[in-house]
């Protein structure tokens, strides 16, 4: 299983980004997905989480972190294998490695993660 995460980079408070993660080897649609973000000097913390669906492009119950309610939308396009997360009005808190995350009972992947700065 490999997960490639892109889309990160440098923007200003108040911009948005669209943060991918391609997924191989692995049958996506049977999988819950998450992003996390770990922050210089902090813990890795959960960010958005999309249960698995029984459609082949749909995605199941959606969850956000309080910080990203409002702002951050993630998706999932299981035929492309594909995960995504909209993020918009970011701020510098928001800076940090954003991670994908593929997990399934005790199967867990994760990718190599993309950097995401927020200053101006």
């Amino acid at each position: 299983v490999q997960l490639v995460e892109s889309g990160g980079g440098l923007v200003q408070p108040g911009g948005s980004l669209r943060l991918s993660c391609a997924a191989s080897g692995v049958m996506l649609s049977l999988y819950h997905m998450a992003w996390y973000r770990q922050a210089p000097g902090k813990e890795r913390e959960l960010v958005a989480v999309i249960t698995s669906g029984d459609s082949i492009t749909g995605g199941g119950t959606i969850q956000y972190a309080d910080s990203a309610r409002g702002r951050f939308t993630i998706s999932r396009d299981n035929a492309a294998k594909i995960l995504s997360l909209e993020v918009t009005n970011l701020n510098p808190e928001d800076t940090g490695l954003y991670y994908c995350n593929v997990y399934r009972a005790s199967m867990d992947y994760w990718g190599q993660g993309t950097q995401v700065t927020v200053s101006s």
